[in-house]
């Protein structure tokens, strides 16, 4: 157990706006920052100053993100999503705002048979976040 390194890597492949959700997931979580970024110099086969690779973390978690330089068929889906454990109603309130402005909101933050309080949305550039209070 000596080796503390982060062994599984969220990565998200974003169209063009990875550093833009960098700077906005950074921006909603304690203890979160960009690690490293790379971008695209001229004829370097993306778009010039966008993402090739960066790394950042959210509340001390490691996530990877990228623009990709290809259009593909698909995108994000809530089939896959971050799950937050909030401490405070006070944060899942502000995080569910926050993450739902321009997005959609798939379960609204409420009381669940199996939550005192949970809200599921998709933010502004298609990542689904599941946000749960702890139990207090």
């Amino acid at each position: 157990m000596g080796d503390t390194h982060q062994k599984i890597t969220t990565f998200l492949m974003f169209d063009g706006q990875a550093e833009e959700a960098m700077n906005f997931y950074t921006s909603l979580f304690k203890n979160s920052g960009i690690i490293s970024i790379t971008r695209y110099g001229p004829d370097e086969g993306g778009m010039e100053g966008k993402v090739v690779h960066a790394t950042f973390s959210l509340n001390g978690q490691v996530f990877m993100c990228i623009d990709s330089n290809v259009k593909h068929d698909f995108t994000f889906t809530p089939a896959m999503s971050l799950y937050v454990t909030c401490d405070t109603e006070e944060e899942i309130d502000d995080l569910f705002e926050k993450l739902s402005q321009g997005g959609g909101v798939l379960m609204p933050l409420a009381s669940y048979p199996f939550s005192e309080k949970f809200g599921w949305v998709n933010d502004k550039y298609g990542v689904s976040w599941q946000l749960n209070l702890a139990k207090s």
